[in-house]
């Protein structure tokens, strides 16, 4: 990935926030040496991995604590001859023992089916050191000093060691006691100076008893005095100390010695624990700005919803979402609209995620995003002019695009903020209009920004680019920060100098100037702006509904499902005492089949309401009834008892409807679910559509005309599935209803039924 790229687009300020995440510091060094991925196959596998890590910090309960970097002791130990220091061996030993909860955590699967893979496969990539380990463990106390089982030889030594220390402490004290020195001692208790037993004797007496002043204290009211008594017992101290430290070292070299063998597992562990450093980091950054991964996907389409910019986001004032979308066919969008409205945050944060989602890292954006695997992006933001070099801004702009041209493929994303800037409007915006062109013929994608007027008209004729303006508020001028596609915005250049500070006297003859150029269209523009910003509203308060109304149907469907549940527990509850009795010989088998049916009776009781039939032989003109499908009431205007259908008057509109759509509103109750049909039976008026219908033995034109109002039923009782039976036979029927399906468009998609539903003799039809 080019360098300046990445830094045009400030890769590296959320390399740093990732690295504040990492515990140790060898996972800040890896987050920060990350980059993106040139192979579109390393991408999905990191972006795969970051997704089952995900899951598995959710199962589990591994919290990776901060561990000593160990590549200055890899380097090391690699050195033949060199010994590592306990130090290095208390370092190793800690992260092999964090190492081994992070593999028995990736090891314990759940019970629910739930699996990361990928990190299994990490862990298995490298044996675990278990002899490396088991030596550390066995020769490394929890304290960080070699243990006296270590050895034979070192326990030898240091019990030879404490008995030496227990003669002196006794000797000391039958002497203090025989000759009363603890008038001149400091302090009763013996030490250690230069690894000899000493007393610490007051300055002022160390002529009363004879022996070897070995120092003093700061102050010098105190010497260390080594008294004749202890001198043979210190020396004998000596060569075992002298015995202890080789011992020490064999232990030291023994462990080295595993280590070195081991090298390749125990780098390998310690690599993985530095990945799952990396892996948390990726999912607190994550959890930071509410994001996900992202896969990049070949054929994939432009489509960024609700899409922040990652540092923005990260930071106090936040980022407000925006859509960033091309449809089907579209390589190129061209962004216009006003001065500080948001056009490059936009370029920056199309680029920046795109980055991210090379990289394998999570980024702001909400579900049902998509883009597609550029392998390279180059991004064109800033002034890069150089007085050093005598290069202007657009003579930057030409060499840097002159440079990457030939790489510019179907692989590359160019970003083009203000191309074409700081030379002549008219050969800069012909020049832009070029470039784009050129870009598009070698298959890149291509994102600008511009005030062009020539370039946006350019975005709104060319069938590859989709034009975008960024919106204002129409009140305040504000910036919104939002994208209103398929319309061009006007620079408003007068506005934010107004803003500014600018003369009002300035503000005024620059009006003037545009309207004898001829070109003051911003009422024009306006207008769209406030257009747009109005259907913007529309669109989410549709969204909001539609989500209202998502939250609706799954807490009812959570209620159907617990009362179902409910009721079929009491039902098998029921029969199951009603066996039991049967099995005991309580009661016969006649007597048992009875109180089955009783309890099924009392159940279906349940949901019943007393009414009484009513057929369409009393329906008078004038008489309110129900139409069901529409959950409406109409008036009677007409009977045609023969064919069995009422024409009602619903809200002025008179339509022919089927008795068995209707129902007799409860006067008492006034409400259309205490109604019952004309046909006696008992229904509830909020969903009275069948499901499915069946066409078999119609003839194509009047199969298709009961299938077309069957579906315009289905949509207007909020039916989300339905049915469609129209048989096997020669297949005529099933293409041309095949045929009606795809044209209808609420039909969100259609398939044969599975051969326990009827196979292809039968349609199920999904809505949307």
């Amino acid at each position: 990935m080019e360098q300046r790229t990445l830094q045009n687009l400030e890769f590296d300020k959320v390399l740093t926030h990732l690295a504040r995440f990492a515990v140790s510091e060898a996972g800040q060094q890896a987050c920060l040496a990350l980059a993106p991925c040139d192979r579109p196959e390393e991408a999905r596998e990191r972006t795969e991995f970051f997704r089952q890590g995900q899951v598995w910090a959710q199962f589990s309960a591994f919290r990776l604590r901060p561990f000593a970097p160990l590549t200055g002791m890899f380097e090391f130990v690699q050195g033949a001859a060199n010994v590592l220091d306990l130090d290095d061996l208390w370092a190793l030993r800690q992260v092999l023992a964090q190492a081994r909860e992070l593999v028995d955590s990736i090891a314990a699967v759940p019970g629910n089916g739930v699996q990361w893979p990928l990190l299994q496969d990490a862990v298995q990539a490298y044996p675990w050191p278990g002899q490396c380990w088991s030596g550390l463990s066995r020769c490394l106390g929890e304290n960080g000093q070699i243990r006296d089982e270590s050895s034979p030889e070192l326990l030898l030594v240091r019990q030879e060691v404490r008995r030496i220390h227990q003669t002196c402490t006794r000797k000391v004290k039958e002497v203090v006691q025989t000759y009363n020195l603890l008038q001149y001692m400091q302090d009763e208790y013996i030490t250690l100076a230069n690894d000899r037993y000493v007393l610490p004797l007051k300055s002022n007496f160390k002529g009363r008893v004879q022996g070897i002043i070995h120092d003093y204290s700061q102050t010098g009211e105190t010497c260390y005095f080594e008294p004749m008594f202890l001198v043979e017992l210190n020396n004998e101290l000596q060569e075992l100390k002298r015995q202890e430290r080789e011992e020490e070292r064999k232990v030291l070299v023994y462990l080295t010695g595993l280590v070195r063998s081991q090298f390749v597992s125990v780098r390998g562990v310690h690599d993985l624990l530095v990945t799952v450093d990396v892996l948390l980091a990726k999912c607190a950054l994550a959890d930071a700005f509410a994001g996900g991964a992202l896969e990049l996907l070949a054929d994939a389409p432009l489509q960024l919803h609700a899409a922040r910019h990652p540092l923005l986001a990260l930071s106090e004032q936040g980022s407000l979402p925006l859509d960033i979308v091309l449809k089907p066919g579209q390589k190129a969008l061209v962004i216009s609209g006003g001065n500080a409205g948001g056009k490059t945050v936009c370029l920056k944060t199309l680029g920046l995620i795109t980055l991210m989602a090379m990289s394998g890292l999570p980024v702001p954006v909400a579900s049902g995003s998509s883009l597609p695997h550029w392998s390279r992006v180059f991004a064109f933001i800033g002034d890069e002019q150089s007085l050093e070099t005598h290069v202007s801004t657009f003579t930057a702009q030409i060499r840097h695009l002159s440079a990457l041209w030939d790489r510019a493929d179907e692989q590359a994303l160019v970003i083009l903020d203000e191309f074409g800037a700081g030379t002549d409007p008219a050969q800069g915006a012909a020049l832009a209009q070029a470039v784009i062109d050129g870009l598009l013929e070698k298959g890149a994608c291509v994102a600008a920004a511009t005030h062009f007027p020539a370039l946006k008209a350019y975005a709104l004729g060319r069938e590859q680019v989709r034009a975008a303006s960024v919106l204002f508020d129409p009140a305040t001028k504000k910036p919104l920060y939002r994208l209103a596609y398929d319309q061009v915005g006007a620079s408003q250049a007068l506005d934010v100098a107004r803003e500014h500070g600018m003369p009002e006297s300035v503000l005024r003859r620059a009006e003037s100037y545009l309207l004898m150029d001829g070109e003051d269209t911003s009422a024009l523009i306006d207008r769209l702006n406030s257009l747009a910003v109005e259907r913007e509203k529309e669109i989410e308060t549709l969204q909001r509904e539609r989500d209202k109304f998502r939250t609706k149907r799954d807490r009812l469907e959570e209620r159907f499902e617990k009362d179902r549940a409910t009721l079929f527990s009491s039902v098998q509850a029921q029969a199951q005492g009603v066996l039991q009795d049967w099995k005991a010989g309580r009661v016969s088998h006649k007597m048992a089949l009875k109180q089955l049916a009783k309890t099924r009776e009392k159940l279906v009781e349940k949901d019943k309401e007393p009414v009484r039939a009513f057929g369409i032989e009393d329906v008078r003109p004038g008489q309110r009834l129900t139409y069901l499908p529409w959950n409406k009431t109409g008036v009677v205007e007409e009977v045609d008892g023969r064919r069995n259908r009422v024409k009602l008057d619903l809200a002025g509109v008179s339509m022919w409807t089927e008795a068995k759509d209707l129902a007799v509103i409860d006067e008492k109750n006034a409400t259309p679910a205490a109604a019952h049909t004309l046909g006696g039976a008992v229904v509830k008026a909020e969903r009275n559509i069948s499901l499915r219908l069946d066409l078999r033995g119609m003839r194509t034109d009047v199969a298709l005309s009961e299938l077309s109002r069957f579906l315009d039923k289905a949509l207007l009782g909020s039916v989300l599935q339905v049915e469609v039976v129209h048989g096997r036979g020669t297949g005529a029927l099933r293409k041309e209803v095949h045929r009606l399906l795809k044209e209808f468009p609420a039909v969100a998609n259609f398939r044969l039924a599975s051969e326990e539903q009827g196979g292809d003799g039968m349609t199920i039809v999904d809505f949307k």
